[in-house]
């Protein structure tokens, strides 16, 4: 991922086993990571379970929310492509019953967002 790209907050995907090693012991039995993307500080993972959001706070980091959604807890979704002129692409997800996405992310283009909502949907819809 591109420092640009960083500074403007999208996100870029991170390998399984990088993944893996940082945040192997948030998993369950038989959980296993399918993709994961970083922002300058937060990351956001998929797995074959749920969805978990890493974020970093503070100035200096060193307090960390670990946050679940469980799939069936997102009621939609919404994948937004880049433009010929966009640098990016979003998605957007919605939990439970609320009005406004509880989740929006910036994803660059060195990730494929139809991969991303190729995911959701398996989940999502079954």
């Amino acid at each position: 991922m591109g420092i640009f790209s960083a500074l403007m907050g999208n996100a870029g995907t991170v390998s399984q086993e990088d993944l893996l090693k940082k945040y192997g012991q948030l998993l369950t039995d038989n959980e296993q990571i399918e993709m994961g993307f970083k922002l300058i500080r937060d990351t956001f993972i998929f797995t074959n379970k749920r969805l978990i959001l890493v974020d970093v706070q503070g100035l200096t980091g060193s307090k960390t929310e670990y946050k679940s959604i469980a799939y069936k807890s997102i009621t939609r979704f919404s994948v937004e492509t880049a433009g010929t002129f966009d640098l990016d692409a979003e998605l957007k997800i919605w939990v439970s019953s609320e009005i406004n996405p509880s989740i929006v992310k910036q994803f660059n283009k060195s990730v494929n967002v139809y991969d991303v909502q190729k995911v959701l949907a398996h989940h999502v819809l079954g």
